[in-house]
Order: structure tokens, then sequence, then C-alpha cells
């Protein structure tokens, strides 16, 4: 699933082809991909029509587009999105064929590139959500924490909920009500950099370690947007359908079985959650089991 690096990046590139453009025409393909629009498909198409997206905004690994009316004054609504495991937001030239998975289409008034919404496997989803501050965070999105790479973060609020929590370290990275916007793959890459194995209790956490782990994730988050994030396969792209390279650069994340990059250990793979968790026997051991 997309993480904060990814969509960030498909966020930039909304900015850039998208704000300040006028819907014209809104075209549904699938039903799921609009499911979380309560009132219905064409309900949705008939609220963006002749709406003005004027800015792009993300909020954990949420997107929200901002409406104006036709006079250009804000309407109090946006365009919200989750692209789930395989959703695309694309930018595309009117001619250009239709993707496969191709699941709802806006054409704007200037009559230039389309928005074209893709999604291979419809877990994904967009819905008009009430936004009264216009670029402020819509409410449904307001259990969302701030991301570790906003200004507005604040170090020792997540320190001290961080180890307040009895839970295991990455659980706690996971649970997107504490910190927004990272997901299995990134936590694993940070935990790397702290040195610290995923089940250590968050309660026994020292200030020094969780200042290591707060720094591990903002440079692995940092250096994946510098490399437009992480692709395995082609179902995350950004807007132009670009794939991103930091997968070159995993040092635990899907690398099972080949050398720690700063030990030579083998990487080892643990079931976690129904997924996985990857990192060093020796620069991340595992810590001791709690005595009941």
């Amino acid at each position: 699933m997309p993480e904060l690096p990814e969509v960030e990046v498909v966020r930039r590139g909304l900015a850039r082809w998208v704000a300040g453009r006028t819907v014209a025409e809104v075209e549904v393909r699938h039903p799921r991909a609009v499911r979380r629009h309560l009132e219905g498909a064409d309900h949705f198409v008939t609220t963006l029509t002749g709406r003005t997206f004027t800015a792009a905004h993300r909020r954990g690994k949420y997107l929200w587009l901002p409406l104006a009316e036709a006079d250009g004054t804000p309407s109090a609504r946006a365009l919200v999105a989750h692209l789930g495991m395989s959703g695309q937001l694309l930018v595309e030239k009117p001619d250009e064929p239709d993707e496969v998975h191709l699941r709802a289409r806006f054409r704007f008034t200037d009559g230039g590139r389309e928005l074209r919404f893709v999604d291979q496997r419809t877990f994904g989803g967009l819905a008009v959500e009430d936004a009264p501050g216009g670029d402020d965070v819509p409410p449904r999105l307001a259990h969302i924490a701030i991301d570790p790479l906003d200004p507005g973060f604040d170090v020792e609020a997540f320190s001290a909920a961080l180890r307040r929590r009895r839970t295991e370290v990455k659980r706690a990275l996971l649970d997107q009500t504490l910190i927004g916007g990272v997901g299995n793959i990134y936590a694993d890459e940070s935990l790397w950099r702290a040195r610290l194995h995923g089940a250590r209790p968050t309660d026994k956490l020292t200030r020094t370690q969780v200042s290591d782990l707060l720094e591990g994730i903002r440079d692995v988050l940092g250096e994946s947007l510098a490399q437009g994030g992480t692709s395995f396969d082609s179902l995350y792209v950004d807007v132009n359908g670009q794939s991103g390279y930091f997968s070159r650069h995993l040092a635990v994340y899907g690398q099972l079985d080949r050398p720690c990059p700063r030990c030579g250990t083998p990487i080892r793979r643990e079931s976690f959650m129904n997924r996985s968790s990857y990192s060093c026997p020796h620069c991340q051991p595992r810590p001791r089991a709690r005595r009941p």
C-alpha cells in the first residue's frame, strides 16, 4: 500500500497539473470507485461538475482537493482520495487509450490533460467530503495524526505518547492516530536505522531511542521522497505514470537472506499482523519476552 512518500509524490503532481482547473465532466466507470460517497455516483458527478480544484493537500495517506464554486467562492467541500493498495491518479492526454482498470475520469474546461483514477484491485476510492475550512483537514480525516515531515509535528508530544503505550514499537508506528503516513515498508526501514526490533515494548524505550527512531523515520521518508517513492511493480506510479526508485536503497524490507548493509548478517523475515517484518538479527536483536 502506498505510504507517505508515494502519496506525497502524487500530491505534488496534482498540485502541478490539476489545481486551479475547472471540471467540465465527470465519468464514473465503476461504482466501487465512489462507494465512500454515500449519496451515490450521480450525486458525486453533479457535485463536482463545474467546480474548480483550488489546491492539493495530504494528511497521512489521504489526499484532498478543495473545491470552489463557478464564481470562485470556496464551496466548503473537497474531493477526498485514498489510493488503497493499487489506486493511481494519472494525468493523461485526452487521446490516450483508456487504462484497463480505469474507474473514474475528470475532464476539464480548458480541454487539456484529464485526470484518471485507475485501480486494479478497487480497494481505493473517491468521495466528496465536507471541508468547512477549505484548505483545513476535512473532519473525517481529523483523527489521522500529523506526519513527521510536517512543520507542525510535535516531537515531545509524540515521544511522550509513544512511551505511554504498552505495545510493540512497530505496532505503534503503524497506528495512524499516533503518527501519520508510516506503513510497513518505512516502519521496518526506520527501525533498522534506529537499531530497534519491532517487538521492542514502547514503554521501555529511552528518550535517546525514541529520538534515534524519529530521526530514522524522517531520514528514510525524506530519502524516499527524493527518489519518487518505492515501486515494487507497476501498481504505484506518480501522476505521469513514472515509478519511484527507492526500492533500490532499501536496507531490510524485502531483503530476506541478503546481507545487512551495516554488519553483513543475513536479513530475516518474521510474520507480523498478517504481513511480514524484516530486520537484522545482529543489529536489531529481539527483546526478551515480558515476564507475566
